[in-house]
């Protein structure tokens, strides 16, 4: 499988599509956040427009690891664990931390995507994708972030944006 060179997330569609050498190949059920699209810090927002994968955590941990502070707290994800922390903002299994790549828009002062930790992660199982429900973060199902992860290079491109998103029914994909 080659490496992903663009992930194009739709807030509209709340998809993510993966595209390698300009062709779409992959597509994967998203959600983002329940406060809509804004890049200030402190929003609980979704940051739009074009940002970087800036680091890639967790390679190699089990499927559910719950990270904290962006390091592995030894727990696994569980339905028991889950109803024991009913609170919890959880991060599972793999982290793909986001930085702006556009200044004064998600890049720097009040708009800094890195500094508002705006990831790609893993969700519980329970809880539902492809409806807005996050605090900012683009939550994945745990076993499509375990198919996404190893392809997605330091460095890669990703676009966020309110528009429906058009390539997956060219590229034939369902």
């Amino acid at each position: 499988m080659a490496d992903l060179d663009l992930l194009h997330v739709s807030l509209a569609d709340q998809m993510l599509y993966g595209f390698a050498a300009g062709r779409l190949v992959l597509r994967l059920q998203i959600s983002s956040a329940a406060k809509g699209a804004g890049e200030r810090n402190g929003s609980g927002c979704t940051p739009r427009g074009e940002h970087q994968v800036r680091a890639r955590i967790g390679d190699g941990l089990p499927r559910g690891a719950v990270l904290k502070g962006r390091r592995w707290t030894g727990e696994v994800w569980s339905a028991e664990l889950h109803e024991a922390f009913p609170r919890r903002d959880w991060i599972l299994s793999r982290i793909l931390w986001l930085c702006g790549s556009e200044p004064g828009r998600n890049r720097m002062g009040e708009v800094d995507t890195f500094r508002r930790y705006i990831y790609l992660h893993g969700a519980p199982d329970c809880e539902p994708v492809g409806v807005p429900v996050s605090h900012g973060c683009i939550r994945l199902r745990n076993d499509d972030l375990l198919e996404l992860f190893p392809r997605v290079p330091l460095h890669c491109r990703v676009r966020i944006d309110e528009a429906a998103c058009p390539y997956w029914r060219a590229a034939g994909l369902n």
